[in-house]
């Protein structure tokens, strides 16, 4: 599994959750995992959380922190324990880095009652993918927020080591699979 950091700005839209985004991006190809800055607004066609579409919730805000992870299966059940996976590492960081507690409701993240992350995981016709969004700052947000600036955390640094770890633990995943014998 590959990582990558760009410094260019992408306006995540929704889009980034389509087959093959890191590849025809930057040229990475297989299971990835992508961390930029940028704002996020998205709208209702590219909404893929039925529920925030029932609702009408608006999705956005002027900077954040922005992770796209690709996995070639189709299990939308392991996507959704990856991303939570990627949210506890992301949550754990925070807390090391910033000596504040975050609490996690699902994929979630919250400081106090500030809504620090947005996160969806779903599947592509070839891919499992997930995006984790973390607000650098507080500005343009439909709801009450927290934020990475308010924490102390510089998000290039945080990004590298959210992303490391992730890698990390995929790559340990899959020697702990190929370490045991069958029961039978």
């Amino acid at each position: 599994m590959k990582f990558h950091w760009t410094s260019k700005q992408i306006k995540y839209d929704g889009s980034p959750l389509t087959s093959l985004w890191a590849f025809q991006k930057f040229g990475i190809q297989g299971d990835s995992i992508v961390a930029f800055k940028g704002g996020c607004d998205i709208p209702f066609e590219n909404m893929v959380d039925i529920e925030d579409l029932r609702t009408k919730s608006q999705i956005r805000g002027d900077l954040m922190l922005h992770f796209i992870a690709e996995h070639f299966e189709l299990d939308l059940e392991k996507t959704i324990l990856r991303q939570r996976l990627l949210v506890i590492l992301a949550k754990e960081i925070i807390e090391t880095k910033s000596r504040k507690v975050l609490v996690r409701q699902g994929d979630d993240l919250y400081v106090k009652n500030g809504k620090l992350s947005i996160s969806i995981a779903t599947l592509s016709p070839v891919s499992g993918k997930i995006h984790l969004g973390l607000n650098i700052t507080n500005k343009g947000t439909p709801v009450k927020t927290a934020c990475l600036k308010d924490l102390r955390i510089e998000p290039r640094s945080f990004a590298l080591k959210v992303m490391k770890q992730y890698v990390a633990e995929t790559h340990d995943m899959k020697l702990a699979q190929a370490k045991v014998r069958g029961v039978f």
